[in-house]
């Protein structure tokens, strides 16, 4: 075999083929078989080296301090290079940033998103500075990636596709525009959507966006550079969903309640609760004062805290009170956090019939996430100035959900997640960091 590599000829005719099927097989751009000249030359005519690339070598034998300088830069071009091909084609670390996916995922778990799984996706804005995200890190504002180019979604073959139940790492759908510090400071990467609604609440639908954007400056990122979210896929395209006191129905099927779900309860004790009380059952967020409490938990650990001996009540939350922060964000629909549809999930292909009652249900997606310019005028729909009472959609969308379920900011809020927003699954926990340290046991812990 070494005999064989030393051959200029065989060492060519094996990178060639590595790199026709992973740069022009796999990503399906034939303008990437331009990159066969240079690995001829390469290998075989080294033009480049002869005409420019040896003078680089003459510099490095007549100095010490440049072949010095010159190893270091090497080494760090090099490391940045494969660093950043790993980050967007093989793998990414995302470190929980919440509490809306326990118990199954914890806060301060740093967990391997495997972006093979699914496919990895062609960047939208391929000139950005390498491991840093949507902001410079002396900024909050100063964005790290020029818009200069802008690549259209194109998503290389996976492994697999999303199923129900897999945990999943996207992009934040409503991070397309988000509120940045002017006079008043918001939470990291705060939805416009959701300030502009509260805003209008308060002052009217004109002056309501005025006062906002006197308040706050407002940002526009692209596909890529939203903000990460992760979720458990309850439904995929083509999926009807529902949700009835807490229940979660997909295609009119009852839903498993994972051993990992919680929800809030209402505890109604004797006696005060204490810290030791709530860390021996296994409960992580609780609040309250003798006699009631709000306790966060598994349908399993209720069970517990029933029994015990001076508890008088345990009753599951039901939020039944309504509100505009619900998806569709319509005061036409009557839908809350624990009771919820039913709801077609839009699947690519798929024609549906098109009304002023449901369009709340679409608009964004129609809008926002395909690019069509939407009108209604005289109770018609016009989608790119022709009157349309249907519409059939170009990707496939799902439905997000968190297993906290009643501290998770997920698709009941903001519905859809198109397929350009899908960054990758959560495979296993690589680290743990916890309040008392490293959490040993979840350590390379298999994320189901």
């Amino acid at each position: 075999m070494k005999g064989f590599w030393s051959n200029k000829w065989f060492k060519f005719s094996v990178v060639s083929v590595l790199y026709i099927l992973l740069c022009v097989v796999w990503t399906g751009n034939l303008w990437m078989l331009l990159g066969l000249p240079i690995i001829y030359d390469i290998y075989i005519s080294k033009l480049f080296y002869k005409y420019v690339w040896h003078y680089n070598d003459k510099l490095r034998e007549r100095s010490a301090l440049y072949n010095s300088i010159w190893g270091w830069v090497d080494a760090i071009l090099w490391a940045t290079v494969a660093a950043t091909l790993l980050h967007l084609f093989v793998f990414q670390l995302y470190k929980v940033p919440t509490s809306s996916m326990e118990k199954t995922i914890l806060i301060g778990d740093y967990l391997y998103v495997s972006k093979v799984s699914y496919g990895p996706q062609v960047p939208n804005t391929p000139i950005a500075m390498p491991f840093v995200f949507n902001t410079m890190p002396w900024s909050d504002s100063q964005k790290s990636y020029s818009e200069a180019i802008q690549w259209d979604y194109h998503r290389l073959k996976g492994l697999k596709r999303i199923k129900r139940g897999d945990v999943v790492v996207f992009n934040y759908p409503e991070g397309d525009t988000v509120l940045q510090a002017k006079r008043l400071y918001p939470a990291p990467g705060a939805s416009y959507y959701d300030a502009l609604r509260s805003y209008q609440q308060s002052y009217g639908e004109a002056e309501g966006r005025r006062r906002l954007l006197e308040d706050y400056n407002v940002a526009a990122h692209p596909v890529d550079k939203r903000e990460n979210y992760i979720k458990r896929c309850v439904a995929i395209p083509g999926d009807t969903i529902a949700i009835k006191g807490t229940t979660l129905y997909v295609n009119s099927e009852q839903q498993v309640t994972l051993p990992e779900q919680q929800y809030i309860y209402f505890v109604q004790s004797s006696a005060p609760l204490t810290q030791y009380m709530m860390d021996k059952v296994g409960v992580r967020e609780w609040g309250g004062n003798a006699p009631y409490y709000y306790l966060t938990m598994t349908d399993e650990v209720a069970a517990v805290v029933e029994k015990l001996p001076t508890v008088l009540s345990v009753l599951k939350y039901n939020n039944q009170e309504v509100g505009l922060e619900f998806f569709p964000n319509s005061s036409n629909y009557t839908w809350t956090q624990d009771n919820f549809g039913p709801l077609y999930i839009p699947q690519k292909g798929a024609t549906i019939e098109l009304t002023t009652e449901n369009l709340p249900l679409y608009r964004r997606i129609i809008e926002k996430y395909e690019g069509h310019k939407l009108e209604v005028r005289d109770g018609q729909i016009f989608i790119d100035g022709a009157e349309s009472n249907s519409y059939t959609f170009a990707m496939d969308y799902y439905w997000m959900m968190g297993d906290n379920r009643h501290n998770s900011a997920d698709s009941r809020f903001w519905g859809f997640v198109p397929e350009d927003h899908i960054v990758g699954k959560a495979s296993f926990i690589a680290f743990s960091m916890g309040e008392d340290g490293i959490r040993w046991n979840r350590l390379f812990r298999k994320i189901r």
